[in-house]
């Protein structure tokens, strides 16, 4: 009797050790699998800071300084995507950067409506292309603050859209609409050799 319940006692022992080193393996291998997207996505770079980046406005021009003052305002209020896309429930990326620039006195005018609102990235590189303001990412063009950056479907977070205000030997930071996951106005770090950079639209 003393041995069967010995071997009971070793057996219940070893199914409750292996159940640990299953859970410690499982914990391992989530973290591994979370380290590895935080590598792919560079997602430790990405973030930017919760507070608006500092920014030198005394090197900035008027129309530079009037998109700064107007981002700035936007990052402190964070109010939902719907105020930049007049009501629509949609991807507002690009309508936050359309109603930046409109606020900051120098509205886009949709090549297709003639709306001062252009809610897609591809119209919006098509905007600059026609006005003679894109430049390539391969062109040697350094982005100031005030570009606007494109981004195609290549780039590791979608296509998508944002406001440089800041470039430090090309590590942009940037400011834009329905940034990451949960769709708030946020600061981005991003180099210029991004892979996913289609181009900027000047100023």
């Amino acid at each position: 009797m003393r041995a069967a319940s010995a071997d009971y006692s070793a057996s219940s022992q070893r199914r409750s050790q292996g159940r640990k080193l299953t859970f410690a393996a499982a914990l391992l291998l989530t973290l591994a699998i979370l380290l590895s997207l935080f590598s792919y996505f560079n997602l430790w770079n990405m973030i930017g800071p919760r507070s608006f980046p500092e920014v030198e406005t005394a090197q900035l021009d008027e129309r530079q300084t009037a998109v700064i003052d107007v981002l700035r305002a936007e990052f402190d209020a964070n109010p939902p995507g719907e105020k930049y896309s007049e009501g629509s429930d949609e991807a507002w990326c690009a309508n936050f950067v359309s109603w930046v620039m409109r606020e900051a006195g120098m509205p886009f005018t949709n090549p297709n409506s003639g709306s001062w609102r252009i809610p897609g990235v591809y119209t919006l590189e098509e905007y600059f292309r026609a006005e003679g303001r894109f430049r390539a990412s391969d062109s040697g063009y350094a982005p100031k603050p005030g570009d606007v950056v494109l981004y195609s479907n290549r780039s590791k977070f979608t296509q998508h859209t944002a406001i440089v205000v800041r470039n430090d030997d090309g590590k942009l930071t940037t400011v834009g609409g329905n940034e990451f996951f949960y769709g708030t106005v946020a600061a981005r770090n991003v180099n210029t050799a991004h892979s996913g950079i289609v181009g900027y639209g000047v100023l």
